[in-house]
């Protein structure tokens, strides 16, 4: 894996001269990064920390646009109607690209025309946690409470049709339970409660969760990657709790407006390779237990094609409407 990484890490590095020379006059300009969420949040940080770099390679300012609301939509549309000339892309997300699409009744952009995909970024998966007083151990501490006491037990999330929403409509279907959705306008907000005891439990985005499980205020049940974190080693994942089908990974990446020249887009994606090899970039994203992005704007795109039917699926069976 190391020397596939090394190889294509020096792949993109050769690429960058010869695609620089033919877009000799891009970028002659500050680039424009649209983030479709707040200041402050992971997405905003990864956004600055990956445009630092990638700046810093093409020789060009690279801003930072908060355009935030809808789920992700509003910034996302912001992308999708930008000119197709490299100074107008932004971060692609989850949401926008992968459920919103069967979450809203009518969005301004289509997700799987009007986006053109750059390169994936990282994959984040979230742990399933409990209070430290908790009386329930395991996933199947929770399964059994919640079938012996139908619409009882709660979950929080950080607003309805987000990776902790569905994570967690995830686990209802493939265990056969009912439980209460808790939305909150923000996973602190929806953890916080939960340390209260207002609410049972929480899918939560494992950067957001470490501080909390490692601190002793709340207990990690499981983690919602293939395989266990490195971070985490003695955590199991939820298939190895016999609930293979809550394999849920939060990921985003770069992407453009439809209509790009294919060597431009290929030249972001080898500024991209080259800036998720920073030593400081790669530090951020492993040590919050994220999986490394990077590969082509084919996989990515791939990727979005393969999640895209699926969480459809997950909203619909579910009837899981916007707020």
């Amino acid at each position: 894996m190391k020397r596939r990484e090394l190889l294509q890490a020096a792949g993109s590095a050769a690429l960058l001269p010869s695609l620089a020379q033919a877009q000799d006059k891009y970028p002659s300009k500050p680039i424009t990064w649209i983030c479709p969420y707040a200041a402050g949040g992971n997405a905003d940080s990864r956004s600055r920390q990956v445009a630092k770099a990638m700046g810093a390679i093409l020789n060009q300012t690279i801003i930072i646009d908060n355009k935030a609301g809808a789920g992700g939509n509003i910034g996302t549309e912001a992308i999708a109607r930008g000119k197709p000339d490299g100074y107008t892309i932004g971060m692609g997300n989850f949401a926008p690209l992968a459920v919103n699409h069967a979450l809203f009744k009518k969005l301004n952009f289509d997700p799987f025309n009007d986006i053109v995909p750059i390169g994936l970024i990282e994959k984040g998966p979230l742990i399933l946690m409990v209070r430290n007083d908790s009386p329930y151990k395991s996933v199947k501490d929770i399964v059994a409470a919640a079938k012996a006491n139908p619409g009882k037990l709660s979950y929080a999330s950080g607003g309805i049709g987000g990776s902790h929403h569905l994570s967690g409509a995830l686990l209802e279907h493939a265990a056969g339970i009912d439980m209460i959705h808790a939305p909150y306008k923000s996973g602190s907000a929806g953890a916080t409660d939960l340390m209260g005891g207002q609410v049972n439990m929480m899918f939560e985005q494992m950067y957001s969760a470490m501080p909390a499980i490692k601190g002793g205020r709340l207990r990690a049940l499981a983690i919602t990657s293939k395989n266990r974190s490195p971070l985490l080693p003695d955590l199991p994942t939820m298939a190895e709790q016999g609930y293979a089908e809550v394999e849920v990974q939060n990921w985003q990446g770069l992407v453009g407006p439809k209509g790009m020249p294919a060597d431009l887009v290929k030249l972001l994606n080898a500024t991209l390779n080259k800036a998720l090899q920073d030593p400081e970039v790669k530090e951020k994203i492993l040590s919050q237990g994220n999986e490394m992005g990077g590969g082509t704007p084919e996989q990515f795109a791939a990727l979005i094609k393969a999640e895209a039917p699926r969480w459809g699926k997950v909203v619909r069976d579910a009837k899981i409407e916007p707020e």
